[in-house]
């Protein structure tokens, strides 16, 4: 049977909640009804090979049916000042910014508008592929003025526009100039119209940069422009370009300049959502959808890198169309979680009420929004923990990228098969995708929030990250091993008191995405005597960080190394929400191999492999590990869809990048082929040989240590991992060394490091 999983979509507003407290549900369908539950999912993989979808509807306030309603999602980036009127411009005035656009269109882009589409009135200063710079003024016969230099600008160059109006005369001028690039030198058009009419400038909603509102109750934003504004601005009086360009507020105390009505500083605050007007009406503006700060502006001279000490030179703030924070639904449905529900993976099941019955006989509708219930407060708690690498999750939200790239097929080597949500994000692009993915204008999405529906994160999705990772939690599940889940949300906000209650940590299949609090937690979790046992590989790979004034956002630049599928600009490394170097974690000093052993060492694309025991499998100090497995067996040459415990990507212990020297190689993997691929930054080996038929160091480690006081790590290195242990029943040599290590680190005996 078919199932249609996009009839309801949704988001809550906490992505994690305590057991305990609150979390509010918002929902948008055509559909007038829902029938609601709540369920506890086990096993989130639908793939019937496996352990097949696994859960336990649990009784809650929320069992029913409900009413919903059709709620669109407006995406696409501005700032909004609300001025209160100040700026209905009378008499004459001059208005202009630096513009560095990304993708003109046939249609007019805004860059400063208080105008309105619905009643035709207010003005709008606006740039088109053809018509290059416009300026768009209402009147009140309802016919708009508008008028336009007709000369195009260059995408991806720093322009100066600038407009002016005189009432008395009805005179427009509008000037725009390329700036000098290198060898290419400065252009300058002017033009100036003389019309008559009875002017309307007066559209009552508020001022809007790089947008303008569509409806009259200021709800809808059109318009959107694609790429960098600096140093907007708006000046009494008709001014010439040069005048205007010369114009901003005076930084000396007793000297306001009262012609200046507004000047935004878009330096000031690089990492907060406000906007600053340098004027003496302080017309401060908010960002809208989160575009992006921290990029380069028209004074960068490639001096610094690090916005924080040259803010000056990063003045500018990239908009897009397709910027999306916060789809704004309002509220469907609130849950008070009891205080005694157990933690673990959760979801909004939503299905079409029981009187309606199927779509039909071969489809049926049925829903998920998942979230995460961590254990109450005030809850005893169990000795181990699991942590859903929630940051990771969203990197890969709404991944969109099997879409776009012409050559998916030749590069994973498998028959690219759709599913109805890979159908539903390219029919439904205000979705946002992931940070994977680009904007329309070509530029990497740095921005991931979970306030949106997010498609491949909930049961029956693609099977990936969060898919894989309940496959530890269904066999935690069926070997009665009694657990606690949080995320690592909980790691970021609150550090290592997060996981201080347990003796034993696990992350799961695939926590790449850390951020500086999460890798602070885990190192004094280790050093203070805790037991991590990582479940998978790809491991504390990229340094991002979640946006201190947007905190459901995760921000994530990508640098110029890495596996990654676009680049940082030049200059445009650093985070804008907290200013720390982004890219990798191995170039921030401190690779995976000194947290857990092992790092990022090649992608599988062909054919999995399976481990076998290392000579340093016999040291009495891991013979816990290999008990009941036979010296050449081979671990895990099976599993569900991969077909292999090595596979997807794997990790490699290292000493030279950080791997304790004292770590123990259990086993190493065997049976690559020349899908095997060395990450992008491992591309240094080469003299090697190149994939996993020829260089050794293509390949997965298991790997064990002890650390201080009492604790130790054991990490397998492989992604497919987990996909290896329901096999037979849970009856394997994967289950079985699993099970080995789970028991061993739960044990109250201190492990001893060797001297």
């Amino acid at each position: 049977m078919i199932v249609e999983t996009n009839r309801f979509l949704g988001y809550p507003d906490r992505i994690s909640v305590p057991a305990g407290e609150r979390v509010t549900f918002h929902l948008s369908s055509a559909e007038a009804q829902a029938e609601v539950a709540i369920i506890r999912i086990r096993c989130a993989d639908a793939d019937a090979t496996g352990p097949g979808l696994k859960h336990t509807v649990v009784p809650s306030a929320l069992d029913g049916v409900h009413a919903c309603v059709d709620q669109p999602i407006l995406s696409g980036s501005a700032v909004v000042v609300d001025d209160g009127g100040a700026l209905a411009l009378r008499g004459g005035w001059s208005i202009g910014c630096y513009v560095w656009p990304t993708r003109l269109t046939d249609g007019s882009q805004t860059l400063i508008a208080r105008w309105c589409d619905e009643s035709r009135t207010g003005f709008r200063l606006g740039v088109s592929r053809q018509g290059g710079l416009e300026l768009c003024l209402g009147t009140s016969s309802g016919d708009p003025v508008v008028v336009s230099t007709g000369a195009g600008l260059a995408e991806r160059n720093w322009h100066w526009v600038s407009a002016s109006f005189d009432p008395d005369t009805g005179t427009i001028s509008l000037e725009q100039w390329k700036l000098a690039d290198g060898t290419i030198p400065e252009q300058r058009i002017e033009r100036s119209f003389e019309r008559r009419a009875d002017w309307s400038l007066d559209s009552a909603g508020p001022l809007l940069i790089a947008a303008h509102h569509v409806d009259a109750d200021a709800t809808r934003l059109g318009g959107h422009f694609d790429g960098k504004i600096e140093a907007p601005r708006i000046v009494e009086g008709v001014l010439d370009a040069a005048a205007l360009h010369a114009a901003r507020p005076s930084a000396r105390t007793g000297s306001p300049d009262a012609g200046v009505i507004a000047f935004w500083d878009f330096s000031i605050g690089i990492d907060t959502v406000e906007v600053r007007d340098l004027s003496a009406n302080c017309l401060h503006g908010k960002l809208h959808q989160l575009p992006r700060r921290a990029v380069t502006g028209v004074a960068w001279s490639g001096a610094y890198h690090d916005w924080r000490l040259a803010p000056g030179e990063y003045g500018a703030i990239h908009f897009h169309s397709d910027d999306l924070y916060d789809c704004g639904w309002s509220p469907t449905m609130t849950l008070d979680v009891p205080a005694d529900w157990r933690s673990g993976v959760y979801a909004l099941r939503l299905r079409l009420p029981s009187d309606r019955g199927k779509a039909d006989d071969a489809i049926a509708v049925e829903s998920f929004i998942p979230f995460f219930i961590t254990p109450a407060k005030d809850r005893p708690r169990a000795k181990l923990v699991v942590v859903a690498s929630v940051a990771t999750y969203l990197a890969y939200a709404n991944n969109a990228l099997r879409l776009y790239h012409v050559h998916f097929q030749g590069l994973t080597e498998h028959i690219l098969q759709l599913t109805f949500d890979d159908l539903h994000l390219q029919e439904h692009p205000e979705l946002a995708q992931s940070t994977y993915d680009t904007h329309v204008d070509g530029s990497g999405r740095c921005y991931s929030s979970w306030l949106r529906p997010i498609l491949n994160m909930r049961p029956r999705a693609n099977p990936f990250n969060l898919g894989i990772d309940t496959h530890f939690i269904d066999w935690l599940e069926e070997k009665g091993i009694d657990y606690d889940l949080i995320t690592d949300i909980e790691l970021d906000r609150e550090g290592a008191r997060s996981v201080q209650p347990y003796r034993v940590v696990c992350t799961l299949s695939h926590p790449e995405y850390y951020t500086l609090n999460m890798m602070n937690a885990l190192v004094a979790y280790q050093n203070g005597g805790g037991r991590h046992i990582c479940m998978g590989a790809n491991s504390f790979y990229w340094r991002c960080a979640f946006h201190p004034a947007a905190p459901a956002a995760l921000e994530v630049r990508r640098g110029m190394a890495g596996t990654r599928t676009w680049e940082s600009q030049p200059g445009e490394v650093h985070l804008a929400g907290t200013g720390e170097p982004a890219a990798l974690w191995r170039h921030s000093g401190f690779a995976p191999q000194k947290l857990v052993g092992v790092g990022f060492a090649a992608m599988l694309y062909d054919k999995p492999g399976y481990y076998v025991r290392e000579p340093g499998s016999d040291d009495p100090r891991v013979a816990f590990i290999v008990d009941g497995i036979g010296r050449d067996e081979r671990i895990g040459d099976f599993g569900v869809r991969i077909g292999g415990s090595v596979g997807i990507e794997i990790d490699r212990y290292d000493t030279d990048l950080g791997s304790p020297p004292h770590g123990v190689i259990v086993a190493t993997s065997h049976g690559l082929g020349p899908g095997a691929l060395p990450t992008p930054e491992e591309f240094r080996t080469m003299v090697h040989g190149l994939d996993g038929e020829q260089n050794a160091l293509v390949r997965a480690d298991m790997v064990f240590f002890e650390t201080s006081n009492g604790g130790a790590v054991f990490v397998t290195g492989s992604i497919s991992f987990v996909l290896s242990l329901s096999e037979n029943g849970y009856d394997n040599n994967v289950s079985r060394l699993t099970g080995n290590v789970v028991s061993r680190f739960l044990d109250d005996a201190p492990f001893v490091m060797p001297g």
